[in-house]
């Protein structure tokens, strides 16, 4: 059976009518070791989601999960012929299967919810990037040791300077890489701001019930306050808006209940 990469809603529509298999594989890289920061959110955006729409998967660690993804870019996963990176073509590509967490939003909400996640890509997730590549105590201490951790010399060497090139390029595209970590986290705090007042009393950011972006901020805020950094700069900025939190202990605990080892 031939492999399918899902890159647009073509794609999805051609697998619309199949089932959810019993054995989708989620290829991310490894956890006690390997993964970073960016990288983790990234996963467990996914696995978050997976779990709100009550879907069966099984991640397997990879130490080229990212080679092998057909965007770059983990997790990646496997269902049935059809291979699907990142999160955004997954909900895509479940949502054409009828499974969806946002049939009870208006086209209001529904724009709401996606600007809310362009804010999250945009803010949180570069300031992932900044922390991890840019400032150099991370990077000296953090990602050079775990991004080259499962390559032998000089590979482990060559690609940690091969990535730290490929995402200070992009940072700088995007206007980050001349900021200094004083405004990262000020851009952090703006964004919780924005996210806390969005959550006001609700139980998720759209009422009572999950939502991708419900996903997408559990897995930052959950990564950032569970990673060990030279700085605890970053989750110390989140963790003064208290519903942002609950929000996260809420997730964690009605769809991770005895998953994670670390506790926010």
């Amino acid at each position: 059976m031939p492999v399918i990469l899902v890159t647009n809603s073509v794609e999805c529509e051609v697998g619309a009518n199949e089932p959810w298999p019993e054995d989708v594989k989620l290829f991310q890289p490894f956890e006690t070791e390997q993964i970073l920061l960016p990288d983790n959110a990234s996963c467990l955006s996914v696995q978050a989601f997976l779990r709100m729409c009550n879907l069966k998967y099984e991640v397997v660690y990879k130490k080229n999960a990212e080679n092998m993804s057909p965007s770059g870019r983990v997790p990646f996963i496997k269902c049935g012929a059809f291979i699907i990176s990142e999160l955004e073509p997954l909900t895509s590509f479940v949502a054409n299967k009828g499974i969806s967490l946002t049939g009870g939003l208006d086209n209001v909400q529904k724009a709401d919810m996606r600007a809310y996640m362009s804010l999250i890509i945009t803010v949180l997730a570069n300031a992932e990037n900044y922390l991890t590549w840019v400032d150099r105590d991370t990077y000296n201490q953090v990602t050079k040791v775990r991004y080259g951790s499962v390559h032998p010399w000089p590979l482990n060497w060559l690609l940690t300077r091969q990535k730290r090139h490929m995402i200070l390029k992009r940072l700088n595209a995007l206007g980050w890489l001349d900021k200094t970590i004083e405004q990262v986290y000020d851009e952090v705090d703006s964004c919780c701001t924005a996210l806390s007042e969005r959550l006001d009393d609700n139980k998720y950011f759209f009422g009572d019930k999950p939502t991708e972006l419900d996903a997408m901020v559990f897995a930052h805020v959950f990564t950032i306050l569970t990673t060990p950094l030279p700085s605890n700069q970053f989750a110390t900025t989140i963790r003064c808006y208290p519903k942002i939190i609950e929000h996260c202990q809420r997730i964690e605990k009605e769809f991770f209940s005895g998953q994670n080892s670390n506790k926010i």
